[in-house]
């Protein structure tokens, strides 16, 4: 296989493991008794783990090389994935979820690695590996729910699915090209990702803030939402997160040729309007169809507005790409902190509905804020500053 194949595997195989935990969220939250508020609570270990990992893994990564990166990252993930399910307390909740963000953070910063294979392959390949990224976290869910409606338990379902991806994925690390898997190279972008940001940047990640909130809301939620409002089984709950993915790679392969053709600021109007409509259509939603329908749409709508923000934050030309990139990613990241514990709370006293209506406003300022988008000059992001950025919009 060539470089580029070969990066698109590993992009789709990595969330594999993990979009088969998704449909069982409630199955572990009733084990446990938790409330909508609780598990918010508990599911914000994740994207905290990512989040205080985030600065270090650059220099680490940096140190072992992104080819080993990927290489171990596949050996440990795997295994840390499997440990939400296990849980016997919040608690133990919370820390495995955190212990898979730090995993996660880690093997994803390798995976930059598709920067350098554009570089030497002549032709863009990131857009399809994000792509390839969420077919994968909807083959997993797809997966999860399979095995959900064969009756197995979590404890057996999503340990099955990690031996697989284990297994696909060891020969990953040997065949990938050292010389393409470098990130230490970038040593003239190296920055501080800790700085105030300007007023445009910042305007630019309140864009990305509103989009990147919903996409984590989808993953953690979408499955509780069905079976509360609808009834819906354990298969028949996991399958809206699975048309929410599947949608979301269908835009990110689309999303090069879009850009082209219709130009960043109509393309990240219009898709963040569409995830606006998506989520009224789950306010009131009279069936599960019609629910299913406003995944589609918000999995369509969340598609490419990060990847757009990452370029135009990478070509305002007032720093460094990859100083702009980081604190994009930082502020972004905070989506999928605050999406989760806010929806919850608000889950506990007015029911899904109303939970998931908390993401209306930074869809609407998504929507108002798309202009911005201009001001970023259309040049290539440093794979630095991919990598940073594809650490936060996978948490996706």
């Amino acid at each position: 296989m060539t470089p580029q194949r070969l990066i698109m595997l590993a992009f789709f195989l990595q969330p594999v493991a993990f979009g088969s935990w998704l449909p069982r969220i409630p199955d572990v939250a009733q084990r446990l008794g938790l409330g909508p508020a609780e598990l918010s609570l508990t599911l914000i270990g994740l994207p905290v783990g990512i989040g205080v990992t985030l600065p270090f893994a650059g220099p680490l990564v940096a140190r072992i090389g992104s080819h080993n990166a990927i290489r171990y990252g596949f050996i440990a993930y795997p295994l840390l994935v499997c440990l939400p399910v296990f849980a016997f307390h919040p608690i133990a909740l919370y820390v495995a979820l955190l212990l898979v963000g730090i995993s996660i953070s880690t093997l994803e910063l390798g995976l930059n690695v598709a920067a350098d294979v554009e570089k030497s392959g002549g032709k863009p390949v990131m857009s399809t590996c994000h792509g390839f990224w969420s077919l994968g976290v909807m083959t997993g869910n797809l997966a999860g729910s399979a095995l959900a409606a064969l009756h197995l338990p979590p404890e057996a379902s999503v340990p099955i699915v990690a031996v697989i991806v284990f297994l696909a994925a060891l020969p990953l690390g040997r065949a990938l090209p050292p010389s393409a898997a470098a990130l230490a190279g970038q040593k003239d972008e190296k920055a501080s990702p800790f700085f105030l940001p300007g007023l445009v940047l910042l305007g630019i990640c309140v864009f990305a803030f509103g989009t990147t909130m919903a996409e984590g809301a989808a993953g953690d939620w979408s499955a509780i939402y069905l079976r509360q409002v609808f009834g819906a089984g354990p298969a028949a709950a996991g399958l809206g997160y699975a048309i929410f993915a599947g949608l979301v790679a269908l835009g990110r392969f689309l999303g090069d040729w879009l850009k082209v053709r219709f130009g960043p600021v109509a393309i990240a109007r219009a898709t963040a309007l569409t995830a606006l409509i998506g989520f009224l259509i789950l306010f009131v939603s009279p069936s599960y169809t019609v629910a299913l329908a406003g995944f589609a749409l918000g999995g369509i709508g969340v598609s490419v507005s990060f990847p757009l923000a990452v370029t135009a934050a990478a070509g305002l030309g007032d720093r460094p790409a990859a100083q702009n990139v980081a604190i994009l990613s930082l502020l972004g990241l905070s989506g999928f902190l605050i999406g989760p514990p806010l929806i919850g709370f608000v889950a506990q006293n007015f029911g899904m509905r109303w939970g998931l209506m908390v993401l209306v406003p930074g869809l609407v300022l998504s929507v108002l804020l798309a202009g911005l988008l201009r001001r970023g000059l259309p040049r290539a992001v440093s794979s630095e500053a991919i990598a940073k950025a594809s650490v936060a919009g996978s948490g996706e």
